[in-house]
């Protein structure tokens, strides 16, 4: 298996861990819907947010990230007695992959994944993360590897934070990050254990995306209360509940736990890239996925 790794993950972290037939392994590249995706599949495992066994970063924390204790995540999962959802951004070939699991792979438009990073990043408190993963793994691995600052112009910031290839760790949001994430499900696509949201559709067909959802994980969909996981699942209901419904609220991370939830934006890149950029952009795009998995990842099956 690829080895991811960064300052925030490590998929070494999967080592010693033991699948259940019939887990649900949430995987999809930061800020693209993967605590949307982690709602809706709980939503359909449990029935509404007031059966959930805790909040969603408790019972499905992400188990790659160096901020806590790899020990700690093994054990909270290997106690859980429910279908477990577990949280990943690490692409499949960094995964091992079990054909008795259930891969579920959310993608959202590049561009805005990270114009989300952006606003996660001003809303993360820097300083509680930098001492959370000084406890849990130490910093010595980074001496020698401080990336430089950010420009402070905020569409250069945009450019350099979508161009950036340093790294395609499962916790980067670049465009090389997030293609090469969906590029990896894409070579494992006829597997009947692997599926594939998307933004977009979430967005416009909450209803008809969770119902897909539901045959996917082989839940049969209770009519008399569907409604109500709907509404559970919207981005103002989330919000709603903020404190249960992000991810890791306990570590004491977040300046404002309710910007987390935003009101799914999309398409609001435009007016930061020129023409001159965009066809930059595209051309970037086509020297690492073939053009119909572009066309996916832009657009979704909707849209399409």
């Amino acid at each position: 298996m690829r080895v991811y790794q960064s300052f925030i993950d490590d998929s070494t972290r999967w080592e010693g861990f033991v699948h259940r037939p019939d887990d649900i392994v949430v995987c999809s590249p930061s800020k693209s819907g993967t605590t949307w995706m982690q709602t809706c599949c709980a939503l359909l495992v449990f029935g509404s947010p007031s059966a959930f066994p805790g909040r969603i970063g408790d019972f499905s924390p992400w188990l790659d990230m160096r901020l806590r204790p790899k020990d700690e995540v093994h054990a909270r999962y290997e106690a859980q007695t429910h279908r477990r959802i577990i949280k990943t951004h690490t692409p499949l070939d960094g995964l091992p992959v079990d054909d008795r699991v259930t891969y579920v792979t959310v993608a959202r438009d590049p561009r805005d994944v990270v114009l989300s990073w952006d606003d996660h990043f001003a809303n993360a408190e820097i300083d509680k993360v930098v001492e959370l993963r000084a406890a849990t793994v130490g910093m010595d691995d980074l001496e020698g590897h401080e990336p430089p600052p950010p420009p402070e112009d905020p569409i250069e910031r945009y450019w350099a934070a979508l161009t950036d290839r340093s790294s395609d760790s499962g916790a980067a949001t670049s465009l090389h990050a997030v293609l090469n994430h969906h590029l990896q499900t894409w070579n494992h696509r006829d597997r009947p254990n692997i599926a594939r949201f998307h933004y977009a559709d979430l967005l416009a067909d909450l209803p008809g995306e969770m119902r897909r959802l539901a045959g996917v994980l082989g839940v049969e969909i209770d009519e008399g209360r569907f409604a109500d996981q709907v509404a559970a699942a919207r981005f103002d209901s989330m919000r709603s509940r903020a404190a249960d419904a992000l991810p890791e609220s306990d570590l004491g991370m977040w300046k404002d736990t309710t910007e987390f939830f935003k009101s799914g934006r999309k398409g609001e890149w435009q007016g930061l890239l020129s023409a001159e950029r965009l066809a930059e952009y595209h051309g970037l795009v086509a020297e690492q996925v073939p053009s119909e998995l572009a066309r996916w990842v832009h657009n979704g099956f909707c849209g399409d």
